[in-house]
């Protein structure tokens, strides 16, 4: 007997790697995950581990491009019994960065969905290019089997046109696709709704600010499940400050770098997007480096902390704005998550908000959901861990079970 394809392989692919994790959509148990990075280096490293048992596993070789990647990772998921060839198989979802305003939703992706990906490369040039090798590779290797694309700028166009526009001529803005898209949309998808769980309420009922602080971070306001407002715009560098990006600047200085500083778009490009933030700041984009850097007196970490926690309350209060009512505020990934010394700074002052953190919460490490406020908080204060590969893998299977593939 044929069994159930109930198992969803999650493939994340940037422009010289590929994350993946494989997973049973019965329960949403991982049954194996790795990354493949320096694609078309002269060493590229692949760690595979499977999470039903055995050591992970480790090659150090050259891997010429995404085919081979690919191809890599079958080889890898066949060996503990897992190949792309398994009956078990549903479906290959799709980390896509850039949607436009086309895509709302996931997507069962055939030729219309591919050129229109590409059409949008102006947009993203150094996601969605990574992101359509990864999936015609995948296509290759399985023509058979659907392939869904998740959009990380799908949870944000329920934005209303006051909150998705600039305020540039309307037509110029439309010739050239210019709007405020915001990223980081199936992490703020999965932990808006995580925290609605968290606090025994439906997402209809909550409203919710959630900080995703990693290396790149983005906050975004959601109204009763369905995101309002969020900081990144047409690409990632709007809004917070990141380990590497600038977030918010005053446009005239970039005009200013080219006119005075006699500094190519290019050269202010990779500014912007490599040397600022964090990095820019004190030169260390590690928040654990720079915290250590703080506690031996060191004035550079200091102000570099004090500015990225300065964006942060703004934005908080900014959003607490917009939604009028806010049930919960939730810190996630890399930062949010690990970073007690950024969530008490970020909610130290807004007393009046109805924000605190109790130390003793703040301080435990865990893996878990959970609230850090005092109890007699009007608003909570939560860690939520994202699980954006599972959020993708959701996301496909209940698009193909729909289907009826």
């Amino acid at each position: 007997m044929t069994p159930t394809p109930t198992r969803v392989l999650v493939l994340n692919s940037g422009s010289s790697s590929v994350k993946y994790q494989l997973l049973d959509m019965r329960d949403g148990a991982r049954l194996a995950q790795g990354l493949v990075e320096r694609i078309g280096e002269e060493t590229s490293r692949l760690k595979h581990t499977p999470l039903t048992g055995g050591e992970s596993r480790e090659q150090n070789r050259p891997i010429a491009d995404h085919e081979e990647a690919l191809k890599a990772v079958a080889e890898e998921l066949a060996h503990d019994g897992l190949g792309l060839d398994s009956p078990e198989l549903a479906a290959i979802g799709h980390r896509v960065v850039h949607g436009g305003k086309f895509f709302t939703q996931p997507t069962v992706i055939d030729d219309a969905v591919l050129a229109e990906v590409e059409r949008l490369i102006p947009v993203a040039p150094l996601h969605n290019p990574a992101n359509l090798t990864g999936i015609r590779t995948a296509m290759a290797l399985r023509p058979d089997l659907p392939q869904v694309a998740v959009f990380d700028t799908a949870f944000h166009t329920t934005m209303p046109e006051s909150a998705a526009r600039y305020a540039i001529d309307v037509k110029t803005a439309d010739e050239h696709r210019i709007q405020r898209y915001g990223f980081h949309g199936t992490s703020h998808a999965y932990v808006s709704r995580r925290t609605a769980e968290l606090l025994g309420r439906e997402p209809e009922e909550v409203n919710v600010i959630v900080l995703h602080l990693g290396n790149g971070a983005s906050a975004s306001a959601v109204r009763g499940g369905v995101c309002v407002d969020t900081s990144m715009g047409l690409t990632p560098l709007e809004g917070l400050v990141m380990g590497t990006r600038s977030g918010d600047v005053d446009p005239a200085v970039i005009f200013h770098l080219m006119r005075v500083g006699n500094m190519s778009a290019d050269e202010i490009d990779v500014l912007l997007n490599k040397k600022s933030g964090l990095i820019g700041l004190c030169g260390d984009n590690d928040m654990r480096e720079i915290r250590r850097r703080i506690d031996e007196g060191d004035r550079e970490a200091k102000l570099a902390f004090d500015i990225y926690i300065h964006r942060l309350k703004k934005y908080i209060g900014a959003y607490y704005a917009v939604l009028g009512r806010v049930d919960a505020i939730a810190f996630t990934a890399g930062v949010g998550e690990n970073a007690a010394p950024v969530r008490e700074a970020a909610v130290a002052g807004l007393e009046e908000l109805g924000l605190a953190v109790d130390g003793e919460l703040n301080s435990v490490r865990s893996d878990e959901a959970r609230i850090i406020s005092p109890e007699y908080a009007r608003v909570a204060v939560a860690v939520v861990p994202t699980d954006e590969e599972l959020e993708i893998a959701q996301q496909t299977y209940a698009l193909v079970e729909a289907a009826g593939r």
